[in-house]
């Protein structure tokens, strides 16, 4: 997406204190969205985290991060002079609003704050779309613990949101972490989507879209803790980001 490059020296650099959130408002049309997300556990993969918005929460002061403390910690406000989260990020209608000014970026991780730092493989998904906000984009992540590039990261979905959502794994080998394997969904963010990461440590990461397989990678597989977030930034046009639902699991050997 476009400043891609400036959100990944975002993330290496300013992830130090990782936490996100942000937004107020909105005029979902919601009708669309999926029942909820799914229960129960998939294989070797273990539910950990359900969380659906059904509280509505406003962004003043920060009460959405306040209301949803147990599955969302949101970056402190200010983090690298992009990200606010008290102004930024609001609940209804059943689904998280990401408030997309132009001005104020929004980012955070998903899960409990004893928990979302302890991912060691596993399965994360979340359903999504966005209305408006061309020329910004977003990037949802797993991002290692260690703040150690090398350690690897995984973006799925990211992008622009009047382009198309893409997969990026990146290399691990230290120096050439800029590096990644792509794949293209072809599909709009404009629409209701679900994106599922699949991650066996060491072994590989397989990417779905809507619960198809699109892509599964062998190479550059992370072996050490990570957490799962997302970041949106504080450019291009007025709109919004909607997530409906996220949940995610732990491998299990």
């Amino acid at each position: 997406m476009q400043q891609r490059s400036t959100v990944r020296v975002t993330v290496a650099a300013v992830l130090l204190s990782a936490m996100i959130i942000a937004v107020p408002v909105g005029q979902s049309s919601t009708a669309e969205a999926a029942a909820g997300a799914p229960v129960g556990n998939i294989g070797k993969f273990k539910q950990r985290v359900i969380e659906n918005f059904g509280t509505t929460a406003v962004a003043a002061k920060g009460k959405f991060a306040k209301t949803y403390a147990k599955n969302w910690q949101p970056y402190p406000d200010g983090t690298g002079g992009m990200y606010f989260s008290g102004s930024q990020i609001s609940g209804h209608d059943g689904v998280m609003d990401v408030l997309l000014d132009g001005k104020k970026g929004a980012a955070g991780t998903f899960g409990t704050a004893q928990e979302a730092w302890t991912h060691v493989g596993g399965k994360f998904t979340v359903r999504a779309r966005a209305t408006g906000g061309d020329g910004n984009g977003a990037a949802f992540m797993l991002w290692p613990n260690s703040n150690r590039w090398a350690d690897g990261e995984i973006d799925y979905p990211e992008g622009n949101f009047e382009a198309s959502p893409m997969v990026f794994q990146h290399s691990m080998t230290p120096g050439r972490e800029m590096n990644t394997t792509e794949h293209w969904t072809g599909v709009s963010w404009r629409a209701w989507h679900t994106y599922s990461i699949e991650w066996i440590p060491g072994k590989s990461v397989t990417y779905q879209l809507d619960g198809k397989v699109i892509k599964t990678i062998t190479r550059d597989v992370p072996t050490t803790g990570h957490r799962y977030m997302f970041q949106v930034g504080n450019w291009g046009k007025q709109g919004h980001l909607y997530i409906d639902w996220f949940t995610t699991y732990d491998y299990v050997k």
